[in-house]
């Protein structure tokens, strides 16, 4: 079976939102996407290809009118009026944004080390405005609905045939694809000593057995454990004007939590502790086993 990289799509969209708008953003829903029902006449369409090996697929963003207007008012940190058409700097806002969501989700998916879809990088193609009632519906096509600092904002994205295997956990259909020689007896081997792997607490009782065997050949794979501080959106003018001594101030208040990140992926919120002489993190808000798995792309 393919590797899945739903859940590093969902969460990078919404991650990277949060990070250039300064707003709280979470994906709560995807759906087959229905250009009838947007709620504006136009959207901004930017083509990307991704390649990784030796494919190369192409991602179609559609922004609407509304989406897009806000992401432009929220990235100037909300003055002036909310636009009502999509213009020219709304058009550049959101290749920014798109050009920032496609090269987390590249970031994220390399850092998993997955063996079919490995090497992950982004190119985008060009940028169009375009009529929603001149779209047509599709079964690649989907939409993200999109919690922003409480009210919903939609994303449409258009995927193509390539990259459909990848995304069993949007579509949800799982394709069985063939796997090479080598891989094949990797995961034979790993079988045969499956009896000596530790039991986790849990992890039984969320999984099928045949699932929780699976998971079991991951558990000494090795992954990046982050904290994320605080951020802010600059401009290069301002940063190459930085030398020793500056000061950046970002917008993470002194007693709000911080952001517990593993392999990009956030999954909990902690505060800093000091730990013997060393700086520490002492957990105050974390899913259970199964969020856990899901957020990191194994459930």
């Amino acid at each position: 079976m393919a590797s899945d990289i739903s859940n590093i799509i969902k969460d990078e969209l919404s991650n990277t939102l949060e990070q250039l708008l300064s707003q709280s953003t979470k994906c709560e829903s995807v759906e087959k996407a229905d250009f009838s029902k947007v709620d504006s006449s136009q959207c901004v369409q930017i083509d990307v290809k991704f390649e990784f090996k030796d494919m190369a697929s192409n991602f179609n963003f559609f922004i609407p009118t509304s989406s897009a207007a806000r992401f432009e008012y929220l990235m100037l940190g909300g003055t002036g009026d909310l636009k009502e058409h999509i213009d020219d700097e709304i058009t550049d806002a959101v290749n920014e944004i798109v050009s920032n969501i496609c090269g987390s989700i590249s970031t994220s998916v390399n850092a998993q080390g997955f063996p079919d879809i490995s090497g992950l990088k982004h190119q985008v193609l060009g940028s169009k405005i375009v009529e929603c009632s001149e779209k047509e519906n599709s079964d690649n096509i989907y939409s993200f609905k999109l919690s922003l600092d409480n009210k919903i904002s939609e994303v449409i994205i258009g995927f193509d045939d390539i990259i459909l295997p990848f995304l069993s956990g949007i579509t949800g259909n799982e394709v069985i694809e063939s796997i090479t020689s080598n891989n094949t007896n990797d995961t034979q081997n790993a079988g045969a000593n499956m009896s000596s792997l530790p039991s986790v607490s849990g992890i039984d009782s969320l999984l099928s057995e045949e699932s929780s065997k699976n998971l079991k050949l991951l558990f000494d794979i090795k992954l990046k454990l982050s904290v994320r501080l605080g951020t802010k959106l600059f401009l290069l003018k301002d940063i190459l004007k930085w030398d020793i001594g500056e000061i950046i101030e970002l917008e993470q208040m002194v007693n709000e939590p911080l952001d517990i990140l593993v392999n990009g992926i956030k999954i909990g919120e902690g505060e800093a502790v000091i730990v013997e002489g060393k700086f520490g993190l002492k957990i105050k808000n974390i899913g259970n086993d199964s969020s856990r798995l899901s957020q990191i792309g194994l459930g």
